[in-house]
Parts: structure tokens; sequence; C-alpha cells
């Protein structure tokens, strides 16, 4: 009987060895997903990929390069020349401002003075200051106009420039100007001597001896 059980037991024993052999074991955890390795090439030894292909652009004659080469050239020396002028342009006329200015303002006494005691030395002295048609004017008028009144009652003007003169326009060879001009009038029909203030708008232009009186007009 123990002899049995014995073999028994070996005989399940060698069952449960051949079980284990033959059954996997399975793991306890959930099963991860599989991760593949592939070798790593190096760039020496990696074939290649084959390079896209451009487009081939149309070649440009070279007659027409050179034409638009020509025209570039051309314009930027046209540029040049115009924006050149344009600087030398402003320059003289910031110079024409200035010394037009100045000589308004030295002019303007002389002109618009006189004293009856020495009518042709004063209008003499303004006809320096002047120019064109309106030098040709002033003699006119003072001599038929002016010279009998000033005579007969004794005229004496004397001009000063009270304020400017403001610049109103202004070209390398023509300026206008704006003068605040006070003159006092004294002769024989006046009770005592007239104060008068006055806008004066006066036209200077460049000549060969300098800048002249063209135009003179009260405002």
């Amino acid at each position: 009987m123990a002899t049995n059980m014995a073999a028994a037991a070996r005989a399940a024993a060698k069952r449960v060895e051949r079980a284990e052999l033959v059954e996997p074991v399975k793991p306890a955890g959930p099963v991860g997903r599989v991760l593949h390795v592939y070798p790593v090439q190096d760039e020496a030894s990696a074939p290649a990929r084959p390079r896209p292909r451009l487009g081939l652009r149309p070649r440009i004659p070279v007659r027409i390069r050179a034409a638009a080469l020509a025209l570039l050239l051309v314009g930027g020396l046209v540029a040049a020349t115009f924006l050149g002028l344009a600087y030398r342009d402003a320059e003289r006329t910031g110079q024409a401002r200035t010394q037009a200015v100045a000589a308004a303002r030295k002019a303007a006494p002389v002109i618009l003075s006189y004293d009856y005691r020495h009518l042709d030395r004063d209008f003499t002295a303004a006809r320096t200051h002047l120019t064109g048609t309106f030098r040709d004017t002033y003699a006119k008028t003072t001599r038929t106009v002016v010279t009998p009144t000033a005579t007969k009652y004794q005229g004496v003007v004397t001009a000063t420039v009270a304020a400017g003169p403001a610049v109103v326009s202004a070209t390398p060879d023509k300026v206008v100007v704006l003068l605040f001009v006070n003159q006092v009038t004294d002769s024989t029909r006046l009770s005592a001597p007239r104060l008068d203030l006055n806008r004066v708008r006066m036209t200077l232009t460049r000549t060969a001896g300098g800048w002249k009186v063209s135009a003179v007009d009260a405002l």
C-alpha cells in the first residue's frame, strides 16, 4: 500500500514537471508594445536621395541686358543732374533772398523821400536803385507831377523803413518783399508835419549792376 502511494506521488510530480516545461509563464502585468530597433546608417553610407529638379530660367539675350543697364545708368544720371540743379537753385534762391532784402531796405528811403530844395539830386540818386520800365516811369512821374507840386508847396518827404522787408516770393533772379514804411510829409499846405504809415510791396530784379527795384506798389 505504501509502495503504491509513493509510486503515485512520483508519477504526479513528473506530470507537474512536464506541464511547467510545456506551458509558458504568463507575465503578471500588462504586456508592453514591442519596440523595433533598426541599425543606424551614417550619411556617407546612406543612399543619396534624388534632388527635385528645378525649372530652368530663360536666358536673357546680351543685347537686352546691355540696353537695360544703359537705361538704368542714364536714369541715374538724369536723377543726379536734377537733384544737383534743384540744390543749386535752392542755394541761389537763398542768396537772392538775402541780397534782395538788403537792397530793398537801402533803396526804399531813397526812392520814397525828396526835398524841394534839391529835387534833381534826390531823384537822380533814386534812379540808381531802379531798373527796367519802372525806372522810366519814375523819371517821368517825378518830372511831370512831383517836381512842380513839391516846388510850389515846398514839399519835404522823409521815408524810413519801420518793419521788414518780409519776403513774399523769391527766385534766383526775382524777389518780392513787403515793407512797412513811415513817411513824414511837410509842406506849406500843412499846419504841421503829417505821418503816414504805408505798406509797400517792392519787386527787385537781379541785374548786372546788382539787385534793382523793378516795381513799387502801395497796399
